[in-house]
């Protein structure tokens, strides 16, 4: 534990650190969908997907301008459907980005894209970019943003990482300052996630866990995480610098239903490391156990009791759906 927290600047008593080595997590796939076409919605049609394109001038693709949102559908139905789109409206209002189609459109999309696409489980996802204009920073250069909706099959992580739990690692790139870029914003800008995901490659870690200015844990790349400690939820705060997910929204929901206690709450490294349970949890993922963090073993190495209850909580959710 003392060389982790050395590592990252940080100090703590003297303790002493599990060494186990650090299990590659294995590598999902794109989904390839052979001898069918894949139907996108462009701006206000939908168009096979070797015609959607979108212009060099898009600011999108410029500056990085633009929201997005990332959604899951379960036999057919679009998980958390509401929360999402509220999610982006409040995105793209924090940049002053209006969306060209209103909310209840969107959902209708979104179930469009499914039906077009023969698709029961899959992943969507959801881009509004400034839209086209001349080069230069100012928004006022793009009079009408780009929409564009993906609907493609969504293909499950191995239900190994489930049984097992998977190797995470704390990146040495810390988290935007939020006075500098509001977590609250899902933005196309992502380079500072890309950066840690990086090094979560080079490391063979499935997921790279980044500190804040204050060398606090805020959140994965993707993910937000939790942890266990004397049988009570803890999981950094909005304050923190985080995007608070859907998902991490839901799953305090069933905590509380569960009557497990739950803090929003500053999170050490150090108290990463002592954590009696630790797990991840996003769209695509769902709550997926830790069992290392820098090579060193959480718990007893193994998915806790609280984890598993809260994934299988989840999984009854979506059975009854």
């Amino acid at each position: 534990m003392d060389a982790i927290l050395r590592r990252h600047g940080l100090v703590s008593p003297r303790t002493r650190t599990h060494k186990s080595p650090a299990p590659r997590s294995a590598l999902i796939n794109p989904v390839e969908r052979n001898n069918s076409i894949m139907w996108i919605y462009l701006n206000d049609t939908f168009v096979p997907q070797a015609e959607a394109v979108v212009s060099v001038f898009d600011h999108g693709f410029l500056y990085g301008d633009g929201v997005f949102e990332t959604l899951r559908a379960y036999r057919g139905r679009v998980f958390l459907l509401a929360d999402h789109l509220a999610r982006l409206e409040r995105s793209a209002a924090r940049i002053q980005l209006y969306l060209p189609v209103g909310i209840e459109r969107l959902a209708d999309l979104l179930r469009e894209s499914l039906i077009r696409n023969q698709l029961q489980d899959a992943y969507l996802r959801i881009t509004v970019s400034r839209g086209t204009g001349d080069i230069g920073l100012d928004p006022a250069l793009c009079t009408t943003p780009t929409l564009v909706i993906i609907a493609k099959p969504f293909q499950p992580y191995p239900e190994s990482f489930y049984a097992n739990g998977v190797a995470v690692m704390i990146a040495k790139t810390r988290r935007n300052l939020p006075e500098a870029l509001p977590p609250q914003v899902k933005s196309l800008n992502f380079l500072n996630n890309i950066l840690a995901k990086m090094e979560a490659t080079a490391a063979g870690a499935h997921e790279a866990l980044m500190l804040n200015h204050r060398g606090d844990v805020a959140e994965g790349t993707t993910t937000n995480v939790f942890t266990v400690h004397d049988g009570r939820l803890r999981t950094p705060s909005a304050d923190c610098g985080i995007l608070e997910g859907v998902t991490r929204g839901f799953v305090l929901q069933l905590a509380s239903e569960l009557g497990i206690p739950a803090d929003g709450t500053r999170l050490s490294v150090e108290d990463l490391l002592r954590a009696e349970e630790c797990f991840l949890t996003n769209t695509t993922q769902e709550v997926l156990p830790v069992t290392q963090v820098d090579g060193h073993m959480i718990g007893d190495g193994r998915p806790g009791r609280i984890t598993r209850r809260l994934h299988a909580s989840f999984r009854a959710y979506l059975a009854g759906v």
